[in-house]
């Protein structure tokens, strides 16, 4: 990867801007002045947190694709119909990353020409603080460079791991929306704790941060969670005991069914 890579996003959503603070934090590129985002101009109040980070910004996407070396393309599914003519002659010297939810390769290569280089790849927010994990899979004009690049620029923000793309919209289902499941099951124990008479601060920082702990048991051990959650389980305890409860109110299909429905989601 260039010291001197030049990133730009077309689109300014959430993701966009979690992406752009987390290559700016690891240094991904040079300096925030190699970062660009562009949006129509009705969207504008979009590119504030842009111009705070000391990104450049775009109404026109034509100018952003001439300062840009990779080019992730981070608008909603519907309107990526609307923003691949207007690129479709500028491609063919950069690297395109989709971030599109459902947006087949086959699709953006027809949408854009047979030589585009073009990647699907699918992150999460946390990439905003560098704990975020990427998926993705290459279309057949993007080179082991290529891939390289996208490993390292993305490794940069979490974990990264390529797949075959039948695997990217269960990908999505798991983790791209996984992070909203986790902040509501983190929710709800903080308002467990607040109904035993914690107080709010201390119940967020205990249920968040009992997480990020069990996380980090899993990758860092390679431990089954079942081993892991058998090994908190004392015989008649109270944690055995909250389990039963949440076995008995469905928690882990409810869970199951979150990851079906954002998977078929995808594809509608």
């Amino acid at each position: 990867m260039s010291a001197n890579l030049r990133v730009g996003f077309i689109g300014a959503g959430k993701m966009a801007s979690a992406l752009a603070q987390g290559f700016i934090k690891g240094q991904a590129v040079k300096c925030a002045s190699h970062v660009s985002a562009s949006c129509p101009i009705a969207d504008k109040h979009l590119l504030e947190h842009m111009k705070q980070m000391g990104c450049q910004t775009f109404h026109c996407n034509k100018e952003l694709m001439d300062c840009s070396d990779v080019v992730i393309l981070a608008v909603k599914p519907q309107i990526m119909p609307l923003v691949l003519p207007d690129i479709k002659s500028l491609v063919a010297s950069k690297l395109m990353v989709s971030i599109a939810a459902g947006v087949q390769l086959a699709q953006l290569q027809a949408d854009l020409n047979p030589d585009s280089k073009i990647v699907r790849l699918m992150p999460n927010t946390p990439c905003i603080v560098r704990e975020g994990v990427s998926v993705f899979c290459s279309g057949p004009q993007v080179t082991p460079q290529d891939n390289a690049t996208v490993k390292q620029l993305f490794g940069t923000v979490g974990q990264i791991d390529e797949v075959k793309e039948s695997m990217i919209d269960a990908v999505t289902g798991v983790s791209g929306s996984g992070p909203a499941y986790m902040y509501l099951i983190i929710e709800a124990m903080a308002d467990g704790g607040v109904k035993q008479g914690l107080p709010r601060d201390l119940a967020y920082k205990l249920a968040a941060q009992t997480m990020v702990g069990a996380g980090r048991m899993v990758l860092d051990t390679h431990t089954h969670p079942a081993v892991l959650k058998d090994e908190v389980c004392s015989p008649g305890g109270t944690t055995i005991t909250a389990l039963d409860m949440l076995e008995k109110s469905g928690l882990r299909t409810s869970i199951m069914q979150a990851v079906e429905a954002a998977t078929k989601r995808c594809t509608q």
